[in-house]
């Protein structure tokens, strides 16, 4: 999910300005709330996952860095465990948000990709767009 703000605080999600699909142009900030459903035999092993932003044409976004561009990105690792008050067979969740204030183009469409142990699904894909610049004021 899309917000303006997520945390995770004792294994919950919390989210403020959740569910938006358009946002901007200019900085905004932006938070993306990842819940994972870890299948109990996949649990107790590393999970490795990828989220990128990518724009319309699919290539890699890039922000202003104190250098150079810096893509927005992140690699990542997590293991779910099975604790002995968990019932055996039951899916492990493993919260996640990710904050970033972003520079976007106007009238541009964009999606966080996530991709999972070298794996993606088209429902692992959050679109958005950016609206249009507003005309300056005179």
């Amino acid at each position: 999910m899309l917000a303006d703000h997520a945390q995770v605080a004792d294994g919950k999600l919390f989210i403020s300005g959740g569910g938006w699909s358009t946002c901007g142009p200019g900085p905004v900030p932006c938070s993306v709330a990842v819940l994972f459903h870890v299948p109990w035999q996949e649990t107790d092993r590393q999970v490795r996952f990828t989220l990128r932003l990518v724009d319309e044409d699919g290539h890699g976004v890039h922000q202003p860095g104190p250098e150079s561009a810096v893509p927005v990105h992140v690699d990542g690792h997590f293991v779910a465990h099975r604790t002995p008050t968990v019932a055996p067979g039951t899916e492990i969740t493993v919260p996640m948000t990710f904050n970033i204030v972003l520079q976007l183009e106007p009238s541009a469409r964009y999606a966080w990709i996530l991709e999972i142990d070298g794996y993606t699904d088209d429902a692992w894909q959050l679109a958005f767009a950016t609206r249009q610049a507003q005309a300056a004021a005179r």
